[in-house]
Parts: C-alpha cells; sequence; structure tokens
C-alpha cells in the first residue's frame, strides 16, 4: 500500500498529481509502456512483474471513483507527515503527554483518529485494488492470448495482435513506414483475402521496416505467402509467421516482372542473419527494378 501510483507512471505525486488532467495520465502510461515492455527488457527478469504494475497503477488512476480514494490516502499522509513535521522531538514528547492527559480526560486521542482514518483509506483503497484484479483475470480468461507491440495499429484498439501465427504474416520493405500505410498494407492484402489487421512495427536503425499482416484465414496467408508485391520501385517482400529465423526468403517469380529482380540462395548467405539475408534480397529486387523502368525509358525514346 505504500506505492504511488502516479510515481510508478513517472508523474508528480502529491498534491500536484491530484490536479493532473485524464489526458496527461494516460499520455504517461503509453510512454511508460514502451519503455518497460517485457518485449525490450528480456534480460530483466523482473520484467513482467514491472509491466503488470504499470498496467494496475493506470487502471487505478483512470477509475474516477479509486483514483479519488487513492487521493484521499495521499492527502491523509502528506497530513501526518506536515503534523509531524511541525514539532521537533522535545516539543512531540510535550505534545504527546498532553494528548496522553486528553485521552485520560475526555477518552478521545486525535492521533488514534487519524491513524483509524489512514487505515480505512487503505482498506478500502485495497478493495479498489482486489476489484481490477479480479475484472483483469476475468478478461484474461475469456480473450485469446494476445502481443503488445506498442505500433501503429489498423484496428486502432491498441490492444496488439493474435498470436495465431498460421494466420500471421511478416512483411519487409525498405525505407520507413511513410512508404507504406496502415490502409496501403490493407489494399494490398487484401487481393489475397480478407484481412483482420494490421501493425507496423517501430523503425529501428535499419534500412528495411517491418509489418505484420493477420489474415481472416489461413487460405488467404498461404495464398499471400512469399508473393512479391507493391510498387515496383519499393517491392515487398512476405513470409509466414512461423518462417524459421535462419530460413532464406523463397521469392517467385511474378508475371511481368525480370528473372533478375528474384534472388536466388547461394552460399555469401552461409553464416549471415535473417536481417541481413533480408536485406540483400530487397537491395536486390529494388536495383532489378530501377533497372527494368530504366529500360523502359530508354525504349521509349
Amino acid at each position: 500500500m505504500e506505492v504511488d501510483h502516479y510515481e510508478v507512471l513517472g508523474l508528480p505525486s502529491g498534491e500536484e498529481g491530484t490536479k493532473l488532467s485524464d489526458k496527461e495520465i494516460a499520455k504517461a502510461y503509453r510512454q511508460k509502456a514502451l519503455e518497460l515492455h517485457p518485449d525490450k527488457r528480456r534480460d530483466d527478469p523482473n520484467a513482467d512483474s514491472k509491466f503488470q504494475r504499470l498496467k494496475l497503477s493506470y487502471e487505478i488512476l483512470k477509475d474516477d471513483k479509486a483514483r479519488q480514494v487513492f487521493n484521499d490516502l495521499i492527502r491523509a499522509r502528506t497530513a501526518k507527515r506536515k503534523r509531524e513535521s511541525q514539532f521537533n522531538s522535545k516539543r512531540r514528547r510535550m505534545v504527546s503527554d498532553l494528548e496522553e492527559r486528553e485521552r485520560a480526560a475526555a477518552g478521545f486521542d486525535s492521533a488514534e483518529r487519524m491513524r483509524q482514518e489512514e487505515e480505512r483509506i487503505d482498506k478500502k483503497l485495497k478493495e479498489e485494488i482486489a476489484r481490477y484484479r479480479a475484472m483483469y483475470s476475468q478478461k484474461k480468461s475469456m480473450e485469446p492470448e494476445r502481443a503488445d507491440f506498442g505500433s501503429e495499429s489498423g484496428s486502432g484498439n491498441g490492444n496488439g495482435v493474435s498470436l495465431d501465427k498460421d494466420k500471421i504474416l511478416k512483411v519487409s520493405w525498405n525505407g520507413g513506414v511513410e512508404e507504406y500505410s496502415v490502409g496501403r498494407l490493407k489494399e494490398i492484402f487484401g487481393a489475397f483475402g480478407e484481412v483482420e489487421d494490421v501493425v507496423i512495427q517501430p523503425k529501428k536503425k535499419k534500412k528495411t521496416s517491418n509489418a505484420l499482416v493477420v489474415m481472416v484465414t489461413k487460405e488467404a496467408a498461404v495464398a499471400a505467402m512469399g508473393s512479391v508485391c507493391g510498387d515496383m520501385s519499393n517491392p515487398l517482400i512476405v513470409l509466414r509467421m512461423r518462417t524459421a529465423p535462419d530460413e532464406v526468403p523463397s521469392v517467385p517469380i511474378p508475371e511481368n516482372r525480370p528473372k533478375e529482380a528474384v534472388p536466388q540462395e547461394s552460399n555469401k548467405f552461409a553464416g549471415m542473419t535473417f536481417e541481413e539475408k533480408e536485406r540483400i534480397v530487397l537491395d536486390m529486387l529494388q536495383k532489378a527494378a530501377e533497372k527494368q523502368m530504366l529500360e523502359k525509358q530508354m525504349s521509349g525514346s
């Protein structure tokens, strides 16, 4: 009960924290969630517990009733600390003696009343936390396992995508997310079947960008698997989510596409990581596409 839910979200506590708006609290949670997500802290054995504590603190603060109870607890603790700090050790002994006499005379102890009030608020806050944990457990048992990518999602629900890997495609391309938006990817893969969701993963320090495309059926995912599609100047490479990390992408030759655009597996891939192989494939495809466009321009002139 000593946890300060404002501090967990990286927000100022005390009276300043009680004045924060719901929008400021939600923004702080999103930033902290990206920082503490277990997928980004694989070397931290306590990553899961820290992330769950963050989610619980956010659930408390975004609920008006639970937040009001927590604010009352903060004010009670602040008042207690302020009261104690007003007296030095000698004055505290004098006040203690005075309170002892008042208790004997009137059967009333203000310090005991403050302690009981704090215990009452603590108990009420514990009940609110227990209620949220029960709601979270029930919700988690009713929903399929999901993964938070902290990314741009086409569904807009912010909860990630289903881990049914038979329906998930990994899509790669050169450049940033501005090259292929969520809407553009939905349009492209809609030709193979109905698209359930699209998640563009955060771009790291490399030339390629990645996205996850969730098809409604496994048949649609199979139809799109291994295809080369998108803009000719910056084609997409599509692989199944279940593809082994050390597997070299097998790219079919599409119609009206030069054979030079299709990289063939060779010994030069030996010892390379999947990301290195993927980057080589994308570079070869882009160079071949540029060559074909140049040849068309020359033949047209």
